[in-house]
């Protein structure tokens, strides 16, 4: 388990860091010598408020991927679509486990499985999942590749923010796997649209 210091305990609902969470450490100087500040680096800063909207929107987003995965096994008869869903499975319940126990370090809720947040970042709408839980097949195969490669692209996005203006350890860490892994997935997936459409 990733443990981090509560730093963020009393955020706002904005999600503000706490007003002296960027403030410099002043090292006095040698007398008659004015104190400095030492630079930090991103490892040695605390969570700011970028590192926890990343978790707390990120956790919603990997719910929904989790329920469109878990409706493959029942859906399609494709081995390559059904090793995706597996995957998706496998990678995603371990990232919100920790993503979860790093919210509750910093005395913070994470978002239940039935809220999928805002929306945006290539997910999926309503309607579009009643369509993938209706399907079965091709149809299935070929709705679930396109949700989940979009899926997929708005994770990279999101990853590649808190990779910019996040400065937690543990979060940024996520934030290169979600971004590498997922990447892979795309790739994976891209190649997979291209076999059934020289199947139909």
């Amino acid at each position: 388990m990733l443990a981090v210091a509560p730093v963020l305990a009393a955020c706002s609902s904005e999600v503000a860091p706490p007003a002296h969470a960027d403030a410099p450490v002043i090292v006095p100087g040698a007398p008659g010598q004015s104190g400095s500040a030492p630079a930090r680096s991103p490892a040695q800063a605390g969570p700011v408020a970028a590192d926890v909207r990343f978790a707390e929107a990120m956790i919603p987003h990997h719910w929904q991927a989790l329920e469109m995965a878990g409706l493959a096994a029942a859906r399609t008869g494709d081995p390559l679509v059904t090793a995706v869903a597996e995957r998706v499975l496998d990678a995603q319940r371990p990232e919100i486990a920790v993503m979860e126990s790093w919210l509750r370090g910093l005395g913070r809720t994470a978002p239940p499985a039935h809220d999928h947040g805002p929306g945006g970042y290539g997910m999926a709408g309503e309607e579009e999942l009643n369509r993938l839980r209706t399907a079965r097949g091709r149809d299935f195969d070929t709705l679930f590749l396109t949700l989940m490669i979009r899926h997929h692209e708005g994770a990279v996005t999101m990853a590649a923010q808190e990779l910019r203006r996040g400065r937690d350890r543990a979060m940024r860490t996520m934030a290169q796997d979600v971004l590498s892994g997922q990447q892979i997935e795309i790739a994976r997936m891209r190649g997979i649209q291209r076999r059934l459409g020289q199947l139909f």
